[in-house]
């Protein structure tokens, strides 16, 4: 199985690698995941829950990093035995870079996050068809990247698009309130109003 995606993040590079090396966010995120513990040098010790069709296996492993530049990405390989279910191994490369002109100011915040996934699975997983399996990976990655970027936003705040529009939200009902005052004839009248109201002629 193989696959890829690009995904855009309303937080800094930085902020995305300390998080994506981050043990219980990375726990946190997965989904069906009870265990992500550091072990070792970059290895880490995984269990997790996983549903694909009409099989459930609760997988163990191991994850490795490898090949670390900080911060624009690494490279980990992973294996997990799931009893009966079969087993999965693979590997998977992450890179993180700034969003383009992000040296120009005001700067953009947010960086591109790239990854690529090559997993072999055996037992009866395998039996599934890849259709079913790719179709599970996907969903996995979907959900894992909304955990990831709610996760985020908790910790950080909202992107300032997100937290530009929630800004301007009030000023357009604070219009609307003196539209409907002005309907009601309270509040401040504009001054071609003042100027057409009778008696007002001198």
């Amino acid at each position: 199985m193989e696959m890829l995606g690009n995904r855009r993040l309303g937080i800094t590079q930085q902020q995305a690698w300390e998080a994506l090396n981050d043990p219980e966010t990375l726990k946190k995120c997965i989904p069906g995941c009870d265990k992500f513990e550091l072990t070792g040098d970059n290895q880490y010790s995984v269990a997790l829950a996983v549903k694909i069709g009409p099989v459930s296996a609760k997988f163990n492993g191991k994850v490795m990093l490898s090949d670390i530049v900080a911060p624009d990405g690494y490279k980990l390989t992973f294996e997990g035995q799931g009893g009966v279910a079969g087993f999965a191994k693979g590997s998977s490369s992450v890179t993180l870079r700034p969003l383009d002109g992000a040296a120009a100011e005001p700067a953009p915040a947010g960086c591109e996050l790239d990854y690529t996934v090559q997993a072999q699975v055996g037992g009866k997983i395998a039996q599934l068809g890849q259709r079913l399996i790719d179709g599970a990976a996907k969903s996995t990655a979907d959900d894992f990247f909304k955990r990831f970027e709610a996760e985020m936003q908790s910790r950080y705040g909202p992107p300032p698009a997100a937290a530009e529009e929630t800004a301007e939200a009030p000023a357009e009902k604070a219009g609307v309130m003196s539209g409907l005052m002005k309907k009601m004839g309270l509040g401040k009248k504009d001054d071609k109003d003042a100027s057409a109201a009778p008696g007002n002629e001198s």
